[in-house]
């Protein structure tokens, strides 16, 4: 049997999965295509954290993950406001009107969030919302409170003038232009609002269709080779969802062009939303990553119907295992995934399900983007969903580092633990732990990821892993072995956290052994290991969801 249901007296039948033996079967002889930074893309909604001391140091980490530039995407970017940040809010004050009712351009907190970005070495994935308060067709109320009452008020409007809109935009981008170099911003991608198909956008389709019309003519206007995208919809899952995305995309192969009066309008790229659907399954967590695999598959194939868009690029621009970043894990028990391993092992998972289905429906997929960052002035390891936490990154961030230090080619990879494509889709990983991988080949070496993941978040034995690695180059020399670890005891400052009784006042020294605790740690020491015939043989134990990278050089 793959798992067991063993009755409690008392309590709920608890779910307990058997212990496995697992082969994965690695051939670097056999190439599967380049192995892509489509997970270097990361979001939030509280663009004034960027230049917190906490966001700051986020940010240059996330720079430093790999070798290409990391993309970095948030809302609220043109929303009116003091640039005080809130839960779910942030504002830059960058157009306001005099007594007069003439414009008043100021782009000194937008340039304030991009040059963090630049003295990072990042790259702003240009998400252009939201409405100004003096443009705004329904200003009043304005800023929300979240959690408390509706958070889609005046800036989700439609502006009561386009004209203006446009010429906002087009502002913007000559003076991104002027201050950052025609060379640089042609290399950062321009994105039209977030979800205009649910309460982000008080407006009909077709009056999204027409900011979009307005918003592409003015940026083209400024920077004529700007790429430009959209509509950031939600999961096509749901089906006013995709009923979204197809009108949008019939719009710009063949709609009457609101700002030029041409047929169409410019798509350089296509961006929509992929979530999953975690619960609370009678004592404990379950994952919903079949709901963001729906999602993706859906949107997938409504590309596809569109044969001129096969080959345009899609960004999933948020892809998280469920939508909202800033309820925490106290107010919302089913997120308490969030400080331990089980995110980690699931946007393992998820990555190599979302390019699978890339792969299988024949689409351009250029980036993945996880929705989280950081939270000023929250309690330490709240829940919220996150890369660190007041300064201590938390275990998710370790698996964007083990991506991070992958680089070559993709190559072929057979698990006898893995979960097929399609059961992932339709149910999810449930009937027994997925335990899987992805290889990439360089000139001087091989990495493995492997992650032991189950939608269930309960205790269970570890997989015995038995990696089988073949075609290998330089026979008759040895290799160095680094063996990277993502589990209850590696790479994990919440375990640490706990154990030192959960500070939320840590002394210096404290949080100095937080800090390193939160770093990408090795199970143990590097090693060498034979290749006498370009083949090679390792054994270890993998706890559930827990991630390993097996990084070998010659």
């Amino acid at each position: 049997m793959r798992c067991l249901l063993i009755l409690v007296f008392g309590m709920f039948p608890a779910l307990v999965f058997a212990q496995q033996s697992v082969t994965i079967q690695v051939d670097a002889s056999i190439r599967k295509g380049i192995w892509r930074p489509i997970w270097n893309y990361f979001g939030y909604d509280e663009p004034n954290y960027t230049y917190a001391a906490n966001g700051r140091k986020l940010i240059d980490e996330l720079a430093a993950l790999s070798e290409s530039p990391v993309h970095i995407r948030t809302h609220n970017l043109l929303t009116t406001g003091n640039g005080a940040s809130a839960l779910k809010w942030g504002s830059t004050n960058a157009y306001t009107e005099d007594a007069s009712g003439h414009p008043v351009y100021d782009w000194t907190i937008v340039d304030k969030i991009f040059d963090a970005y630049k003295d990072a070495g990042a790259k702003p994935f240009v998400e252009i919302g939201f409405t100004p308060k003096a443009l705004s067709l329904h200003p009043e109320p304005y800023q929300h409170s979240f959690p408390n009452g509706d958070i889609y008020t005046g800036w989700s409007y439609p502006p009561k003038n386009y004209d203006a809109w446009g010429e906002l935009v087009y502002q913007w981008v000559k003076h991104c232009v002027e201050k950052y170099g025609r060379d640089e911003v042609e290399t950062w991608p321009w994105e039209v609002w977030n979800e205009p198909d649910i309460g982000y956008w008080h407006g009909t389709p077709e009056e999204y269709n027409k900011l979009y019309d307005y918003t592409t003519a003015a940026l083209r206007r400024a920077l004529p080779a700007a790429r430009i995208g959209g509509p950031a919809s939600t999961g096509p899952a749901d089906p006013k969802a995709a009923a979204f995305l197809r009108q949008f995309l019939q719009h710009c192969l063949s709609g009457v062009n609101a700002a030029t009066g041409k047929q169409g309008a410019p798509l350089d790229f296509i961006t929509f939303h992929v979530k999953g659907r975690p619960d609370i399954s009678a004592d404990h967590i379950q994952m919903g990553i079949s709901r963001q695999m729906m999602d993706t598959s859906e949107g997938f194939d409504i590309v596809r119907s569109f044969p001129k868009f096969q080959n345009t690029p899609i960004v999933l621009t948020e892809a998280d295992p469920e939508g909202c970043a800033a309820c925490s894990a106290r107010t919302n028990p089913r997120n308490a995934y969030r400080n331990g391993t089980l995110y980690a092992s699931y946007e393992a998972a998820a990555l190599k399900a979302t390019m699978e289905l890339a792969t299988a429906k024949d689409v351009k997929l250029e980036g993945v983007l996880t929705w989280a960052f950081e939270f000023e002035d929250q309690p330490y390891f709240e829940g919220f969903r996150t890369l660190a936490t007041n300064g201590i990154d938390k275990p998710v961030l370790n698996f964007f580092r083990m991506c991070g230090l992958m680089r070559g080619d993709l190559v072929d990879v057979k698990s006898s633990g893995a979960i097929p494509l399609e059961t992932v889709v339709s149910h999810g990983v449930r009937e027994r732990p997925a335990v899987d991988a992805l290889a990439v080949r360089s000139e001087r070496g091989i990495s493995v990821l492997i992650w032991n993941y189950s939608d269930d978040d309960i205790s269970g034995p570890p997989a015995e892993v038995n990696v089988k690695l073949s075609g290998l180059q330089f026979a008759g020399k040895r290799m160095l072995l680094r063996h990277y670890r993502i589990d209850q005891n590696h790479s994990n400052a919440y375990t640490v956290w706990k154990q030192m009784g959960k500070p939320q006042s840590p002394t210096p020294d404290t949080y100095k052994h937080l800090e390193a605790a939160g770093q990408l740690q090795l199970l143990q020491s590097p090693r060498w290991i034979d290749n006498r015939h370009g083949d090679a043989e390792l054994r270890f134990s993998l706890p559930l969801q827990a991630v390993s990278l097996l990084d070998l050089g010659w």
